[in-house]
């Protein structure tokens, strides 16, 4: 490998391990009482319409308990509810909550505008790229 890709992979490293540490602390100012994992959840659970614990650790990689603790969390705060699923009597379908939406809009908004004010000096152009990039390195 190239020393000059080495040298970006780790920039690529490093820059994504404190963005990461940066959503963290501003998910704490969000919502007290929500962490960055809740949050992300209750994101997909309302992306999706509802969803299966197995599919939250699936799409985070996270292991069950973690998935299970949240889930409770986010169930007591009445965020969401769990319904029998139709097909599977045995497996819950999580769903949103009108609280749990509400919470989640005003969350939305209030990280759109963090990322308004970080990225107000970069052009549309690098904005598009941005999001493009990210997308294809999730993607993978």
């Amino acid at each position: 490998m190239p020393a000059h890709r080495t040298v970006a992979i780790d920039t690529i490293q490093r820059e994504l391990t404190a963005f990461a540490r940066r959503a963290r602390g501003t998910a704490a100012a969000l919502h007290p009482g929500l962490s960055l994992v809740a949050f992300s959840i209750l994101d997909l659970i309302i992306e999706r319409d509802g969803c299966q614990a197995t599919d939250l650790a699936e799409r985070y990689h996270l292991d069950k308990s973690t998935i299970s603790r949240q889930v409770t969390a986010l169930a007591e705060l009445g965020y969401l509810t769990r319904e029998v699923d139709n097909t599977n009597r045995r497996n819950n379908i999580l769903r949103p909550t009108t609280e749990g939406k509400r919470v989640a809009r005003e969350a939305e908004q209030v990280r759109h505008e963090v990322f308004e004010e970080r990225l107000h000096d970069w052009s549309d152009t690098d904005v598009a790229r941005f999001a493009e990039y990210l997308r294809r390195y999730n993607a993978g």
